[in-house]
């Protein structure tokens, strides 16, 4: 498998991003592994790096980005924090991902079983965990359809405020960045919201958040 070089990423648009990071989920549910050289890789991205993704998730210890969508050294960056939550920084850092390194999607991925979001429904305190899962809390609190058992032993619950979660923090980077924004609406890349079932491994995009615009 090619490492991806500037004049590959120039010739992925948005539309072939997806479309990659699908092909390389599929493959990884099939446990087709595309054989790579990662060797090789380290010596030819040793100078520069051109990855055509920039995908926020969790750290949860299952969700690898590179493995769960097949991906090589120097294709994705990959920003991990607990509950794939938004901040100052990461928000840069995927400004970064897109207007420097020339990046063509941003994709924010949530799992199932997050331990993160549990914390949230259980409104957990503990050291700087607090000011961490508060990021979560309007998702909690936004999720209105379970009326009752609203914890962490309601798992019907957990994966529903997960996704929520996920779907506002899409909606948060077009809103807090207008670099992101701007690079959206004029088709340069494109954004979308996922979640990681860590029982099959599969990846499913929600495609009332993915925004796909043609130059």
């Amino acid at each position: 498998m090619r490492t991806v070089t500037k004049e590959i990423q120039d010739a992925i648009t948005p539309a072939m991003a997806l479309d990659l990071l699908k092909e390389g989920n599929k493959r990884f549910v099939n446990n087709l592994k595309l054989h790579r050289n990662l060797l090789e890789q380290v010596n030819e991205t040793s100078d520069s790096q051109h990855p055509f993704a920039v995908i926020l998730s969790c750290i949860d210890s299952r969700t690898s980005v590179e493995l769960i969508f097949d991906q090589g050294l120097g294709d994705v960056f990959s920003v991990r924090i607990a509950g794939n939550i938004l901040n100052e920084d990461i928000l840069g850092s995927m400004e970064f991902g897109c207007k420097v390194a020339g990046a063509k999607i941003i994709v924010v991925l949530g799992h199932t079983k997050c331990g993160a979001i549990k914390g949230a429904c259980d409104h957990v305190e503990m050291g700087n965990l607090t000011a961490l899962l508060s990021k979560i809390q309007p998702a909690v609190y936004a999720e209105k359809t379970e009326t009752e058992n609203r914890h962490s032993g309601n798992a019907e619950f957990v994966e529903k405020v997960s996704s929520i979660n996920v779907k506002r923090t899409v909606y948060a980077v077009i809103e807090r960045s207008p670099i992101l924004r701007d690079m959206i609406t004029s088709g340069t890349i494109a954004i979308v919201g996922g979640i990681h079932d860590i029982s099959t491994g599969e990846v499913s995009f929600y495609e009332d958040t993915l925004i796909i615009n043609t130059p």
